[in-house]
């Protein structure tokens, strides 16, 4: 395919997407009142392990909420996590794409529980994946077969359920091992805040064109750019994104009176007034990419907005709005970034110019250079491969940013 200039290959691909994902709109929509349950395991196990491990919902292993009489302290006091979770009963609740869980164990096997309907999981032992979970239900999830020593646990919850509340509790040792100390969190903290290009939208599918459930099977925000970034800066960090939103104007228009500032400061997406405490996280650095889902659509009859020009006057007010309220809950010494591309490229660049005329000189600009991305994901998102060029070439921004981390 010929390449084509950053702006005018935004444009095509914004043309593109629109019979597309007005479709996976209308079935995400759906999906927010009615969702088919299927439960499937996946294994999806590297060649090193292979011959060592099984998984399994055990034919004798009931699935287990922790051991009586503990509760969801216990959970967070056994395991390491940056995302956004809330304590409910004993377990952990959470919604957004990314979250992921860590812990430490001796023995032969250990159990996942979990109670999730509605998304897909990753799990690796030892830093290699051994199982992709699909839709896993409420359940212990056994990792069997492996050799009796300590070993490294991590769930990663893989793609978007905005409508449902995912619970984990904890992992479990299998008989004769052990629970433990958790792995201690990273120093440097990360939080990518975006629509689906920075959830990693159907980034592994193999075509653009995905029916049915496939961009859910397919996405997997731990290879998104905000998580590949993340672990080649040696970061803990928070995937906050939401795909079809947009800082004023969400994908054609869809759902007016709301927009990605609805449902930022929530932890669970579908409870509406539900707050999340950020406790200790405290990100040296913010990355906010929305623009794509507010202009890449013309207006329709009815929008609150009588032009293009006064959409982008309405998005750069937001988001002056937007970078100063993470301003006041982060403070002074964290770095935000604000990501410009395509046609919102010069609004965004004015939202920073704007704040660092005024003092803030924590704002800084980044242009996401289109150039190379061959936006093979469903529906013409990017594919891991984009993913992979994007996170490399922010890595190097961020690496000239001279962070105090």
């Amino acid at each position: 395919m010929r390449a084509l200039p950053a702006e005018d290959n935004e444009r095509t691909t914004a043309r593109r997407m629109r019979v597309r994902f007005a479709q996976r709109w209308r079935a995400v929509a759906g999906a927010l009142i009615a969702l088919a349950v299927t439960l499937t395991t996946v294994p999806v196990v590297d060649d090193a392990h292979a011959a060592a491990i099984s998984t399994s919902s055990g034919t004798n292993q009931q699935p287990q909420f922790i051991k009586p009489g503990a509760g969801a302290r216990d959970v967070l006091s056994q395991v390491h996590t940056a995302g956004r979770v809330k304590v409910s009963g004993d377990t952990v609740q959470y919604s957004w794409p990314g979250v992921y869980f860590e812990g430490r164990f001796r023995g032969t096997g250990v159990g996942i529980v979990l109670n999730d309907s509605a998304a897909d999981y990753t799990v690796q032992i030892d830093g290699a994946t051994v199982a992709t979970l699909v839709t896993p239900g409420r359940t212990t999830r056994w990792v069997n077969g492996l050799s009796d020593a300590e070993h490294t646990v991590r769930l990663v919850k893989r793609n978007e359920s905005p409508w449902s509340t995912s619970e984990f509790g904890g992992f479990v040792a299998a008989p004769g091992g052990a629970i433990l100390g958790k792995p201690a969190g990273r120093t440097r903290q990360i939080e990518f805040i975006g629509d689906s290009l920075t959830v990693g939208y159907g980034n592994t599918s193999t075509t653009r064109e995905c029916p049915g459930d496939q961009v859910s099977r397919t996405t997997n925000t731990d290879l998104s750019y905000g998580a590949l970034t993340a672990r080649d800066l040696s970061a803990d960090y928070q995937v906050n994104a939401f795909s079809g939103r947009g800082m004023v104007r969400n994908y054609n228009g869809g759902e007016p009176g709301t927009s990605y500032r609805t449902y930022y400061d929530r932890a669970l997406l579908n409870v509406t007034g539900d707050v999340w405490d950020p406790g200790t996280w405290r990100p040296q650095l913010v990355v906010v990419y929305l623009g794509t889902n507010d202009f890449s659509t013309a207006l329709n009859p009815g929008e609150p907005w009588a032009s293009p020009e006064s959409l982008a006057a309405d998005y750069r007010t937001a988001y002056g709005d937007f970078v100063q309220k993470l301003r006041t809950r982060y403070g002074s010494s964290t770095t935000i970034v604000a990501v410009g591309a395509g046609s919102f490229a010069d609004d965004v660049q004015q939202v920073v110019q704007e704040r660092t005329g005024a003092g803030d000189s924590r704002v800084r600009y980044w242009f996401l250079d289109n150039t190379g991305l061959d936006f093979l994901g469903c529906d013409w998102h990017y594919s891991t491969r984009d993913h992979q060029i994007v996170a490399d070439r922010f890595s190097t921004f961020v690496n000239g940013l001279g962070l105090d981390w």
